[in-house]
């Protein structure tokens, strides 16, 4: 192993070390609120949704969460690249969900992480998706320059041992920061290093502080998304592979985590979720007109409960067990409900498409939930 995959040694005293700290207490809460399973699942994809916007946003990409979701549930767009970059995104993240958490971290992988990033793309494409770049490189505004194409191979197999060594708890966060910066030191392909590095991260944080809590592991949002030119001033600290800047992007890093792991407790408890972030939503349908009173009190039922059947809502929708099914065949197909993981007869709330999720948007900026990049959509 290189001096460039050494953990540095951190006086105890440090801020970096006070933010740890503050990690592993909110690790230990990870997995045990009350918001329903589906509930959870729909919000994480909502958030993977506003994390490609992020992602996006650091390479130029002008599009809002607004517009993102608005030509996602379309599926139609004047501006093709632009929104196939943000689907490519989201889509890539969902891939990763798929894979077990302890899978690991292989030259297959991230070649498929990249080829899936970049898919179609022309002005955010590669002309190689899903290989290793065979040029030198430079990168824009950067002092960087990254290795020959001649090491790549090499130093994407050091990065792995890394990112796949089985470190102690209180390491994981410097190992999950460390490889971060690494991958985009390497940049081991022409274009979207960036986009695969981001998603290589939130590969790691599965792979790690999530591995053992059956919970979906965050997208981060607060890292990357609260200031572009501030991540990258902290990225290149670390460029020179010193200690001191190691730890400087470490810092950075670290704390972001902290803030996104600190909103993620907080969306695990039920009552928060139904006070202050879905039922101000599906008010907010019923005071524009847009749900009759029938259909809020149905969804209000299905955000109470998180996943219902038919008969749940007998109380809510009045009238023959018929009159209900189609009463609920209406609400799916407007993509306010959807079947749940259960199967067909059971439904969850549509939080990550339809009406609601543009209002969810809305809430999470209200709530301090979205990154300051997206503050202006």
């Amino acid at each position: 192993m290189t001096d460039k995959y050494t953990i540095p040694r951190l006086d105890f005293e440090s801020q970096l070390v006070a933010i740890l700290f503050e990690i592993e207490r909110l690790r230990s809460d990870i997995g045990t609120g009350d918001t329903p399973r589906d509930t959870s699942l729909e919000l994480h994809h909502l958030f993977d949704v506003v994390m490609s916007v992020v992602s996006a946003r650091i390479e130029g990409n002008r599009t809002t969460v607004y517009d993102a979701l608005d030509q996602i549930e379309s599926g139609v767009s004047s501006t093709a690249d632009q929104l196939g970059e943000i689907k490519n995104i989201a889509e890539t993240a969902r891939f990763i969900d798929s894979l077990p958490a302890d899978a690991a971290l292989t030259h297959g992988l991230i070649r498929e992480i990249h080829r899936r990033t970049v898919d179609g793309l022309v002005r955010e494409g590669d002309p190689t998706p899903g290989s290793y770049r065979e040029v030198d490189v430079a990168i824009t505004a950067s002092s960087h320059t990254p290795p020959s194409w001649v090491t790549v191979h090499a130093e994407m197999s050091a990065l792995l041992d890394f990112a796949n060594e089985d470190r102690p708890l209180h390491e994981q966060m410097l190992q999950i920061a460390i490889a971060h910066h690494r991958f985009v030191w390497v940049h081991p392909f022409r274009n979207g290093n960036g986009r695969v590095s981001r998603l290589f991260t939130y590969a790691m944080l599965r792979k790690t502080i999530f591995a053992t809590r059956g919970y979906s592991a965050l997208n981060p949002t607060a890292v990357f998304g609260n200031d572009r030119d501030a991540y990258i001033s902290a990225l290149e600290r670390a460029d020179d592979l010193t200690a001191d800047g190691t730890i400087a992007w470490a810092e950075f890093f670290v704390a972001g985590i902290r803030d996104d792991v600190a909103r993620l407790i907080e969306l695990q408890r039920h009552a928060f979720v139904i006070d202050r972030l879905v039922g101000p939503a599906l008010d907010s349908l019923l005071h524009d007109g847009v749900v009759s009173r029938e259909a809020h009190a149905a969804l209000r039922v299905t955000l109470e409960r998180g996943v219902v059947k038919a008969g749940d809502l007998e109380e809510a929708v009045r009238g023959s067990a018929a009159h209900r099914s189609r009463f609920i065949r209406g609400l799916r197909e407007r993509n306010l409900l959807q079947y749940a993981e259960e199967g067909p007869r059971f439904y969850r709330l549509s939080l990550s498409r339809g009406p609601l999720a543009p209002r969810l948007i809305r809430r999470l900026d209200a709530l301090g939930y979205l990154p300051r990049m997206l503050a202006d959509d």
